[in-house]
Parts: structure tokens; C-alpha cells; sequence
């Protein structure tokens, strides 16, 4: 049976920008959650120090919670084969935070979607990238995980891999062994596709999942388009909904995931935006949701 992870999506200013949180107060919140365990950020303050990965995992691991996956955004796309050889060695370093953290899964990303770029270029860039990064994860028992990502929260273009067919891609284009999926259903609405059908094409590579709802607060998909690019981060028409309230159907999802032998695999709740009432209410439906489909 899969298990519940949660990701601090309201917290992140706090956690990785102005330091008004710190990670124990989090782990703290969240272990009142029903929930297996904690997605971590690469970007967390105090992960930039080496001598606090031990006694962060000692104490998420004291409140019966691991860390299995880490969330990061490598940035691969760039043209200059400089800067790709600094974003390779930036994923070193976040996969030996991974294996340090006790955990399992490591993100990569494809990177920004530049406007000078091709779509030849980009996969290519993004699959020698990643490839480059995989032995070195499998020396630490780690699998690097592709997400189909919207848009980091510090970037300035969305993800070069949002669309369906470039994504898919960019999946066949990498030859690493210890690689798969992590997929979010509501990046696939925010890209204007079906998240149904990009689930089909990858569900045999899907291991880890995201697990969110999203709306637009006002206006269209295409609002979004002209509203998303040069702008760090979120647009602000975008909103992250509570688990089951949203446009995606977790049980079509939850379906097509069983039949594909998503099984004792975790999916991490990128939920909570207004606040821990509701991340608990969605870490509520979905643990139903698991009961109901792999009970």
C-alpha cells in the first residue's frame, strides 16, 4: 500500500527565505499529521549546513516519520555548458543530502523553458544532464525522479519539460537505470492537457507522486500563458486547492496507478497553502482515498 508524505508548501518563504521557521518547528506541525513521512527541500535554510542533516533526520525519525524524498530543481537547460556542468555537481550534493536523510528519491528537473531554446536542445541538455547525474545517485542507493513540473518557486520561465509530449520525450531520451517519474496531475491541468493521458503514457515509470488540487482563481489557462513568463515563481492567478476539492479525479488516478503496481510507493501532499487545518483534511481524503483502492 502506498504511504503519505507531506511537503511544507505554505512555509517555504519561511523555511528557505527569511528563516522564521525553523525545520524543527515544522517537523513539530507535521507530526500531528496522519501521514508516513516528510518530502524535503533542497532549499531549506539549514539544510545548507552539513553538521545538520544528522539530528534533523534523528529528529523526524523520533516522531516514527522518514524522509524518503527530496525535492530540488536542477536547472539544466541552460546553453552554457558551464553552467549545466555547476547544476550537475549542485544534484550531486543534494543526492548526498538524499542518502544522508535516510532517503530514497531524488528529484531532478528538466530546467527552464528559455525562449532561445529548441526542444532538440532542451531534451538533449536536460537527458546528458541527468544521465551525467545517475551513477553517482546509484553509489548512494538513490533514484533520481523526473517530475512534470510547472515552475519552481525561484524561477523566472516555467518548465522547459511542462508539455505532455515533451516530457514523455525527455522520459525515453534518459538511459539511466535508477530513474522514474514523479507525477503531478495538477501540473498536466495547469498545462492545459490531461492528466489522465499523461498518466497512462508513464505509469509504469511513475514510483513517487505529488498529490495537490489546483484552480485558477480567475481568468483562463491562457491568462496564465501571458501572466507566467519573466516573473520569479508563481503566477498569481494560480492557487493551490485543498486535496479533493479541485479539478483532478483520485479516483481515475488512484485507479490507473494500482493496475501499473504503484504499490508500498509514496505520495507526497503539496497541499496546506492556507494553512495546517486543511493540509490535515487532505492527508485525510487521501489516506481514504489509499484504503479504498489498495485496502
Amino acid at each position: 500500500m502506498p504511504k503519505l508524505a507531506a511537503f511544507p508548501k505554505l512555509y517555504m518563504q519561511a523555511l528557505c527565505k527569511d528563516g522564521t521557521m525553523s525545520l524543527d518547528q515544522w517537523i513539530d506541525l507535521a507530526a500531528e499529521l496522519p501521514i508516513d513521512g516528510l518530502e524535503w527541500y533542497a532549499g531549506f535554510l539549514e539544510m545548507q549546513d552539513r553538521s545538520n542533516w544528522e539530528a534533523l533526520r534523528r529528529k523526524v525519525e523520533e516522531k516514527n516519520l522518514t524522509i524518503p524524498m527530496m525535492c530540488c530543481s536542477p536547472d539544466f537547460t541552460h546553453p552554457d555548458p558551464a553552467f549545466r556542468e555547476e547544476q550537475i555537481e549542485r544534484e550531486k550534493f543534494w543526492i548526498e543530502m538524499t542518502a544522508a536523510l535516510g532517503g530514497q528519491f531524488c528529484r531532478v528537473l528538466s530546467g527552464q523553458r528559455r525562449p532561445e531554446l529548441t526542444h532538440e536542445e532542451g531534451v538533449r541538455y536536460a537527458a546528458e544532464c541527468i544521465d551525467a547525474c545517475a551513477p553517482y545517485a546509484a553509489q548512494h542507493g538513490i533514484t533520481l525522479i523526473l517530475e512534470n513540473h510547472y515552475k519552481d518557486d525561484f524561477w523566472t520561465y516555467p518548465e522547459f519539460a511542462q508539455m505532455m509530449d515533451v516530457f514523455c520525450d525527455l522520459v525515453d531520451a534518459v538511459q539511466a537505470k535508477n530513474f522514474g517519474v514523479n507525477y503531478d496531475p495538477s501540473n498536466t491541468i495547469l498545462a492545459g492537457e490531461d492528466p489522465l493521458e499523461l498518466l497512462r503514457r508513464v505509469s509504469k515509470r511513475v514510483v513517487t507522486m505529488h498529490a495537490s488540487d489546483r484552480f485558477l482563481k480567475e481568468g483562463t489557462i491562457e491568462d496564465l500563458r501571458n501572466e507566467e513568463l519573466g516573473v520569479e515563481g508563481y503566477a498569481q492567478r494560480l492557487s493551490h486547492g485543498e486535496v479533493g476539492k479541485g479539478l483532478n479525479d483520485y479516483d481515475a488516478i488512484f485507479s490507473e496507478l494500482k493496475a501499473a503496481g504503484f504499490d508500498d510507493h509514496w505520495i507526497s501532499i503539496e497541499d496546506g497553502v492556507e494553512g495546517m487545518e486543511q493540509l490535515h483534511r487532505s492527508a485525510e481524503f487521501l489516506q481514504r482515498k489509499i484504503a479504498q483502492h489498495w485496502g
